[in-house]
């Protein structure tokens, strides 16, 4: 047996790592963060991510403004968040460091490329003194590495320009990371060569860098420091890595199928929504059509008007998009014609935080249009959760005609998690019926078409334009039965109720909420969105170290679950943490009249579920 045979055989196990790679906004962060998972997910691991993009499109280069941060947590267990704290930092340039250094562990590891540590850059970041030099990192493993010019070196046979073998030192971090922690490196480089097909120089580049880094850990000895995730037990089955965007236009794609009918997704990009316009433009094999309209307002129309002719209108935004549709999804309303609206939020008002998450768009997505305009919300509460939610909130609009809001946000749809792909034949039924003839007999018996007769879900007709004997108005000036216009006000009234009860009557399709963990305990927590992860790991941390807690997580916000109201009250306390200031508290408050405390955070980054144990401690002990 060789020395490098019997140090392998000593590597240590450990049951998760959390990494965190940093850099300039060009370092390609992302893309190695991006790459270490893929290669994670196919050793095996359970994993989740966050991607973290800088705010500013092209803030100045080696700036704390301009760091981007990608977070992976592996491990050989079922794990539901990106972690609490990495217990590895890359970080590229002094800003990295810098910027999230604050966010490591106690003793954790760093690995830094040197050669971005001179005085400019330390200047840029801040720093008075060089950290390589003095003894502000004595309390961390720190692993140093000249990753540009052995970037450099390594190119140098190849042809490359230094400038263009300076692109690949990305690849170079992520051959060290991959050695330290154990990870395949066929999947990264089979990536490179599928990636980059047709550019021989790139792909040798890459390689090269790739190579390059995986040799130096091995012989700059830091065997000690080298580390391995055993595969995760997860139920058997065909697994895919994926991010919430690409789950939910999957969804709506698997929901196209099953109604039968075509997709139309009208779309103006926004962040952080624009990769389901991306990801559907793909699928035309589908019969997908997608429409990038001149603004949120054209996108939203055309949407509506394909709805109106017999498609599944989609589309597509974040939060100041929701706003400038607002008028169009009136309009939806009084016609009483399905519409799905996908609002991936992000942080707020206006502009707000373009590249952070926040959950903050529930009451205008409730209340968020002049009159009294109601309509289902739904909401995905994991990146592969986003699949199913598109189904629901498609079932919805489509079986009782009218639009629904879908709530995703920056977290999940950026964010990854593997993912059991789902048996076609387990898929749930949409049901899809247009009116084809006259609906009614009056009282002389004879036939006759009226647009808005409502069946026993108080659903209207949903008629294909054209059809023989069933021309009628749309609009949205108030109508009666007949489609008519009325300025009537007994009969403004009974439309306007009407429509609310419509939407009420919702429930009566959604399956009674069951509460996870102590269901005979005196607190529930509960959440909406993606606050199911950190919820799911806080509430399991409280209820081992004794804790009686249960955790109630809804996918539907309105109508709510039929029951949910005799749950709630059957406990003593009742704890509602969300990115926001307290929205669904507030609707569980005068929906329910219990007494639901809030817990928020708004800063643009998920909870971590040490974090929400300390908050739920301290709302309980309050």
């Amino acid at each position: 047996m060789t020395d490098t045979d019997e140090r392998t055989s000593e590597i240590q196990e450990v049951e998760r790592i959390i990494v965190r790679f940093a850099g300039d906004s060009g370092d390609g962060m992302q893309l190695a963060g991006d790459r270490f998972t893929a290669a994670s997910a196919m050793f095996g691991n359970d994993l989740a991510t966050l991607p973290e993009y800088p705010a500013e499109i092209r803030a100045p280069a080696g700036t704390l403004a301009g760091v981007s941060a990608f977070q992976v947590h592996i491990a050989d267990h079922d794990i539901s968040t990106p972690g609490d704290s990495p217990s590895v930092l890359v970080a590229m340039n002094p800003a990295a460091l810098m910027g999230e250094l604050p966010k490591l562990e106690e003793h954790g590891t760093i690995i830094i490329n040197t050669d971005a540590f001179d005085e400019r850059n330390l200047q840029k970041a801040g720093y008075e003194s060089n950290p390589l030099e003095d003894d502000s990192l004595a309390g961390y493993s720190v692993i140093s590495a000249a990753m540009t010019d052995m970037t450099k070196e390594a190119c140098k046979e190849l042809g490359v320009k230094p400038r263009d073998a300076e692109r690949s030192k990305n690849f170079f971090a992520l051959g060290m990371v991959s050695w330290l922690y154990s990870r395949p490196t066929d999947p990264t480089v089979d990536w490179i060569q599928s990636k980059f097909k047709g550019k021989d120089l790139v792909i040798a580049a890459n390689e090269a860098a790739f190579r390059a880094g995986n040799v130096f850990a091995e012989n700059a000895d830091l065997w000690a420091s080298r580390r391995i995730v055993r595969p995760a037990v997860l139920p058997a089955g065909t697994y895919t890595n994926i991010n919430g965007n690409t789950a939910l236009s999957w969804g709506l794609l698997a929901a196209s199928k099953q109604a039968g009918l075509p997709l139309f997704l009208g779309s103006y990009p926004i962040t952080p929504a624009s990769d389901i316009l991306h990801e559907l433009a793909k699928h035309r094999n589908f019969g997908v059509r997608t429409f990038q309209a001149e603004d949120e307002i054209a996108a939203v129309g055309a949407a509506l008007g394909a709805s109106y002719g017999g498609h599944i209108g989609l589309t597509t935004t974040s939060g100041p998009g929701l706003a400038l549709k607002s008028e169009t999804i009136g309009l939806a309303v009084s016609l009483e014609i399905p519409l799905v609206i996908v609002d991936v939020q992000r942080g707020g008002p206006s502009t707000g935080l373009p590249t952070k998450t926040e959950a903050s768009d529930l009451l205008m997505a409730f209340y968020g249009r002049h009159g009294e305009a109601p309509l289902p919300v739904v909401c995905a509460n994991t990146p592969a959760d986003c699949f199913f939610a598109a189904i629901e909130a498609t079932r919805i609009a489509v079986e009782y005609r009218t639009p629904v809001i879908l709530l995703s946000d920056g977290y999940l749809g950026n964010g990854t998690e593997p993912w059991k792909l789902p048996n076609v034949d387990d898929l749930p039924e949409i049901h899809v019926e247009f009116l084809e003839g006259p609906n009614h007999v009056n009282e002389d018996g004879e036939e006759e078409f009226l647009p808005y007769l409502r069946d026993d879900t108080l659903s209207r007709p949903w008629i294909l334009p054209g059809t023989t004997g069933l021309a009628h108005r749309v609009g949205g000036i108030e109508k009666d039965i007949t489609g008519n216009i009325s300025y009537d006000p007994a009969n403004h009234e009974y439309m306007v109720r009407t429509r609310a009860a419509h939407i009420a009557k919702i429930a009566d399709s959604i399956p009674e909420i069951e509460p996870k963990g102590d269901a005979d305990g005196d607190i529930v927590v509960v959440g909406w969105g993606s606050t199911y992860g950190p919820i799911t790991a806080a509430v399991g941390r409280m209820r081992r170290k004794g804790a009686k807690v249960a955790h109630i997580h809804l996918r539907h916000l309105n109508p709510f679950p039929p029951n949910l109201g005799e749950l709630l009250k059957s406990f003593d306390q009742v704890i509602v943490p969300e990115m926001n200031l307290g929205q669904l508290a507030r609707l569980i408050r005068a929906d329910f009249l219990v007494d639901a405390k809030s817990i928020s955070k708004i800063t643009g980054q998920p909870f971590t579920p040490a974090e929400l144990v300390e908050r739920i401690e301290e709302a309980v002990n309050d």
